[in-house]
């Protein structure tokens, strides 16, 4: 079966509901999911499934020091996860927040493993953005999300 780790750090909460809404628009696919804090997640875990989607929140405009060092951790292994599924979100205290570039610089560490991102030329590309605590469009964006990357992966692994 299709399985999809969403990996995300959250200090204030807001970036833990974004990771439950994307959960969300998973399971409507029918796909199996594990939503975990970062520090429940081993670098040996990442091989166990078909989608990696990696929140957090933007500290001077990347991700917070837990993700950087499981992404750094990943190193390990590197070509052993070709072909999965990945993905990214981010929350900021405000617009301009550096949103974009945490999510950029998740997705570089994605690529360079050779696993293929799934982009949205609806709004958000990169992956969901929130200002503080998701509002509905957020709310909207990330179930959404959800739900693209949970197709992609099924196509790809089932």
């Amino acid at each position: 079966m299709t399985k999809i780790l969403i990996c995300y750090y959250s200090r204030s909460g807001n970036t833990k509901k974004m990771a439950y809404l994307i959960q969300k628009g998973v399971m409507d696919e029918g796909v199996e999911v594990d939503t975990k804090n970062v520090k429940e997640v081993m670098v040996d875990d990442l091989r166990q499934y078909d989608g990696i989607i990696i929140g957090s929140p933007t500290y001077y405009g990347g991700p917070a020091a837990p993700i950087k060092d499981l992404l750094d951790k990943s190193i390990k292994h590197h070509g052993k996860l070709q072909d999965k599924v990945g993905g990214a979100f981010s929350s900021s205290a405000n617009v301009g927040g550096g949103n974009e570039t945490t999510i950029i610089e998740i997705l570089q560490s994605l690529l360079i493993h050779g696993m293929i991102v799934c982009g949205d030329s609806l709004g958000d590309h990169y992956g969901p953005v929130a200002i503080e605590k998701p509002d509905k469009r957020a709310e909207a964006v990330c179930v959404r999300y959800g739900r693209r990357v949970a197709k992609l992966t099924k196509k790809l692994h089932a």
